[in-house]
């Protein structure tokens, strides 16, 4: 009698656990399990996918470890002592070959995921890509929207349903961009030029963060991406091009001094190289000047930038 009700309280507790850990799950905002583009749902799949293969293993060590520090506890009289008890053929088989096979499993999907998932990789879609230049800064992001002529800072405005590709550099120390709930986090690196491919599934506003520690104000180094329908980014585009806010070379300078607590801001681009001038920075011989490079500029991936305005021919 004693003992079923040790295990009637021990199975009570257990499920008073699951379900207090299920409550907070179901209540709690939780990013990378909420995805709100195809990007991040095949990730969150891929997590679960690998957490549900590793509780082959994690339930039967620790309900294993459970069960014999219970059983050969000092009180218990009955235990059976075998000490020279040294080796099982079947136990020694079972807990090499669950463990291979799951290894197995899991370095096919790794394999796989890791082409499907490349963030260099186009998103298939039949609709023509957003094409958005980001621009990590002490402590504020800077997108850029070549195609249409504008600039934000802290905001990024996304079409639903539309694949959009980020070209991701830094003109301050080693950044990550990452919105969680649209996809994974991709490194933003001085004199460098990553790629990255999401889109929005629903409309709303996701939380975009910095993900990489870069000084005092990385705390608050967020922005909010947007995404909204086509006529609504049809419309932020035109009140961002009547800004009275110009964005060049000069004001670029003055916009990339540190800050913190960045407000969100509109600008229209009237230098379409911009981005490429950033890079040029850093990757012009020593000496010369972005102005004075005399060839195009190839990032690590051997996409090429077209050449800065003013490049002597």
């Amino acid at each position: 009698m004693r003992k079923r009700r040790k295990l009637l309280v021990l199975g009570s507790a257990i499920l008073v656990v699951l379900i207090v850990v299920g409550w907070y799950l179901h209540r709690t905002n939780i990013p990378l399990l909420e995805p709100r583009g195809p990007l991040a749902e095949k990730e969150r799949n891929l997590m679960l996918f690998a957490a549900f293969l590793s509780l082959f293993v994690v339930v039967p060590v620790f309900s294993m470890a459970i069960f014999i520090a219970w059983k050969y506890r000092e009180g218990n009289t009955k235990a059976r002592y075998s000490p020279e008890f040294d080796h099982s053929k079947l136990l020694e088989s079972i807990w090499w070959l669950i463990p291979t096979v799951l290894i197995g499993i899991l370095s096919v999907v790794a394999w796989n995921s890791s082409h499907t998932l490349d963030p260099y990789r186009p998103l298939s879609s039949t609709v023509r890509p957003l094409n958005v230049e980001v621009v990590a800064l002490d402590w504020k992001w800077l997108f850029i929207y070549p195609d249409q002529g504008v600039a934000s800072v802290s905001q990024l405005e996304l079409p639903v349903n539309t694949p959009v590709s980020f070209t991701i550099t830094s003109d301050a120390p080693m950044n990550s961009f990452w919105i969680p709930q649209l996809g994974g986090q991709v490194y933003a690196m001085p004199g460098m030029s990553t790629q990255l491919h999401l889109a929005a599934s629903k409309v709303g506003s996701y939380d975009g963060y910095s993900a990489n520690i870069s000084g005092v104000g990385f705390a608050d180094m967020g922005f909010k991406a947007n995404a909204v329908s086509s006529t609504q980014f049809r419309d932020w585009i035109h009140t961002a091009s009547i800004t009275p806010k110009y964005l060049t070379m000069a004001t670029y300078s003055q916009l990339a001094k540190p800050s913190e607590n960045n407000l969100v801001s509109y600008y229209s681009l009237l230098d379409p190289y911009l981005y490429t001038e950033i890079i040029n920075k850093y990757m012009a011989p020593a000496g010369l000047s972005p102005g004075q490079r005399s060839e195009p500029i190839s990032n690590t991936s051997g996409q090429t930038y077209p050449m800065s305005a003013g490049t002597a021919m």
